[in-house]
């Protein structure tokens, strides 16, 4: 597997990568494109303390853009969206869809479920050992100021920026953003490399076309959401992933499993060595809703137990039982 190497990478003509030092929950890729003294930011990070050192490499490289003109975010999801606040001086743009759903999981929402783990038992050290080095506290909730649907060009000095929106697939407004003159495309959640992509909305066939899409453009730099920096090789793993996950649990659903006894049963072989490989549970069961053709599935704590179990930590399901009858 390799390792992404972390920190601040040129692309050239302006164009920047954002790596975390791992691929795994919560650390995120974000990227910059400069021209001229206009700027424009790919995502924030998980927490203000990772977003400030991001923005200051990002600012010592491009003193004449020290202010971010706007602010891109991919999709809801709060590594790539919770420091919004540390760049509130530009215009921030999402797809409707994506600024809808960031308000149903506020950062605050994230550092109460933190501050209660260590009485959750299993489930709540499968949080920990997820989420545990990132701090949520003092992070307020920074939503877009602008928003699109389907597609919106935006200038960056004398670059086109193009704006895609490929959602739902990961989460349900995923968006790409396509710098043209710089040759480069920044995915977002569509592309976890070397990382067990999640799907947390569906249908996979939107994503399998949003992979499909990428690996059509006229670019040489493909800046995943999670881990290193990739080429159409890395975007057809992805998609071969997919539709892998697809087809396995369609003969499952078909022979009548359950959605956590066919995430447990399916064979991951090849793809058993990227990281989170328990993110099959959450795959699985989004597949499973969209082959039944429901509305919902399992909710994000059942989901989350169902990961905690594969991942080693046995009991979580017994946890998230125990929660519901105190609930009720």
């Amino acid at each position: 597997m390799t390792k992404p190497c972390p920190g601040l990478h040129p692309l050239g003509n302006g164009a920047y990568a954002w790596l975390a030092p791992q691929a795994t929950w919560g650390w995120s890729n974000a990227g910059l494109v400069v021209d001229g003294e206009q700027s424009l930011l790919v995502d924030t990070l998980y927490d203000l303390d990772l977003t400030g050192t991001m923005l200051k490499a990002m600012r010592d490289a491009e003193p004449l853009a020290r202010d971010i003109d706007t602010l891109v975010n991919t999709h809801a999801n709060g590594d790539h969206c919770h420091g919004n606040c540390l760049v509130n001086e530009a215009e921030i743009i999402a797809s409707t869809a994506s600024a809808q759903e960031m308000n149903e999981l506020p950062p605050e929402v994230m550092a109460a479920l933190m501050a209660a783990a260590p009485g959750m038992g299993k489930l709540g050290q499968f949080f920990l050992h997820c989420f545990g080095a990132f701090r949520f506290d003092g992070i307020n909730h920074c939503p877009p100021t602008r928003t699109f649907d389907g597609e919106l060009t935006l200038q960056v000095g004398d670059k086109p920026v193009h704006l895609i929106e490929v959602g739902p697939a990961h989460t349900r407004g995923d968006v790409l953003v396509h710098s043209p003159r710089d040759r480069v495309v920044f995915t977002g959640d569509i592309l976890f490399i070397e990382s067990t992509p999640i799907i947390w909305q569906g249908p996979v066939d939107n994503w399998i076309k949003a992979c499909l899409l990428i690996e059509d453009m006229d670019v040489d730099l493909i800046v995943p959401g999670h881990g290193p920096i990739t080429d159409k090789h890395g975007v057809a793993a992805v998609r071969q992933y997919l539709q892998f996950v697809r087809d396995e649990a369609r003969t499952r659903y078909d022979a009548g499993l359950s959605a956590m006894e066919a995430a447990r049963d399916i064979e991951l072989a090849q793809y058993s060595a990227w990281s989170d490989p328990e993110r099959i549970a959450v795959n699985v069961d989004c597949l499973y809703r969209e082959f039944a053709g429901a509305e919902s599935g399992a909710d994000t704590m059942e989901l989350m137990a169902r990961m905690a179990e594969l991942a080693g930590f046995e009991g979580a399901l017994d946890d998230i039982s125990a929660l519901a009858a105190a609930a009720d």
